[in-house]
């Protein structure tokens, strides 16, 4: 029995209003450094304690090729007291801002492909941290939208997206019509904000996406979903320990890792030839040559990992229209980063042309969609 098509029909963005620039941002983080080296000069003269160094705009723009990142709370990470976002608790019977995110990105999708809550059959939170551990953020979604049917959460780290998509995809092999999928990223609230290596990757962001059963010819923009790829593997290198047993640790022990922390280099050389197998090898598998790609829309995490894998796969150079870049903008959103290219940058795509959407990340975890404009 053949497997039932399924196509993307529409997408969401919500972008935080506020903004912090690499210089913004070096000039809080030096300010910190200067104060904990004045603070802690004696230790540091004695050889106690190691002095922490300076950062710049063009260390951070080298390393990773962002410039600046949206965020929900921009005073509370320049505060040098602080380093976090400050976004208050809201009471239960309020919206979570993790919701409130995911719903304005979704009435966008539903606008976009002129929907509404009843046409929705089931919704998907696909994102690497969730506000809280139940209800699940995709049911307060759901109840926010007016969707029937039903919700679940589920994370994949960076990958979580394309997952997502698999998830919806065997959602509506199973019966459902339509599934929304939201990704709502608060990055910067397991950012290390202190953390000269770090501090700068994340930003905030909210995407969404509606699959749809294919069914005769697609009424507005549609892509076939051609093919999922999905791998896992073990990893420490990327890592974040928050969790519901935090209170069992004392404090000042190991603290540190319950924020995001990375070796970059060992990401970097295990995840770029991981990611570029697997999509050549979904092209080959699926009869297509890499000439035949006509766009990538990578996970937006290092712009030197998306410049390797894209070159891995083409075989040649990628240019700015055959792997799009929003990351000199956005920063790393984990999970929406894909998205958001593809979001933003799917023009110029003709009918009957292929596209891959691929996100990865700690795990290690990646995610790939092929698909084929349809319309």
């Amino acid at each position: 029995m053949a497997e039932t098509p399924v196509r993307i029909i529409a997408t969401g963005l919500f972008t935080p209003p506020n903004a912090i620039s690499n210089e913004e941002l070096v000039e809080s983080f030096n300010a910190y450094v200067a104060e904990f080296n004045a603070e802690n000069a004696a230790a540091i003269e004695a050889g106690e304690m190691e002095p922490l160094s300076p950062s710049s705009a063009e260390f951070i723009e080298k390393a990773s090729g962002i410039k600046s990142r949206f965020v929900l709370n921009k005073d509370g990470i320049l505060d040098t007291k602080k380093m976090r976002p400050s976004l208050p608790e809201r009471p239960n019977e309020e919206l979570s801002v993790m919701a409130e995110m995911g719903v304005i990105a979704a009435r966008e999708a539903l606008k976009s492909a002129d929907l509404t809550a009843d046409d929705i059959d089931a919704v998907i939170c696909a994102a690497s941290n969730m506000q809280r551990a139940y209800p699940a953020m995709a049911v307060e979604v759901q109840s926010a939208l007016g969707v029937g049917g039903f919700a679940f959460d589920m994370n994949v780290a960076c990958a979580s997206a394309a997952f997502g998509v698999e998830a919806g995809m065997g959602l509506i092999r199973n019966g459902a019509k339509r599934v929304l999928m939201v990704n709502p990223e608060i990055c910067s609230g397991h950012l290390n904000f202190r953390d000269r290596d770090s501090h700068f990757i994340f930003g905030d962001v909210a995407t969404a996406m509606i699959l749809e059963r294919a069914e005769g010819e697609p009424t507005g923009e549609a892509w076939d979903i051609l093919d999922t790829r999905m791998k896992t593997v073990f990893s420490n290198n990327i890592r974040n320990n928050f969790g519901f047993l935090n209170r069992a640790a004392p404090e000042g022990v190991g603290q540190k890792d319950k924020l995001f922390v990375q070796e970059g280099r060992k990401v970097f050389k295990d995840v770029v030839p991981m990611v570029g197998e697997m999509i050549s090898e979904q092209i080959a598998e699926n009869g297509l040559e890499a000439t035949q790609l006509r766009r990538m829309w990578l996970h937006q995490a290092n712009l030197n990992m998306n410049v390797l894998i894209a070159k891995k796969v083409l075989g040649r150079d990628a240019t700015l229209d055959d792997a799009p870049v929003v990351l000199d903008r956005y920063a790393n959103t984990s999970s929406a980063g894909s998205i958001i290219s593809f979001h933003l940058h799917r023009d110029g795509v003709e009918k009957g042309e292929y596209g891959v959407i691929c996100g990865f990340g700690a795990g290690y975890s990646a995610g790939s969609v092929l698909v084929k404009r349809a319309a």
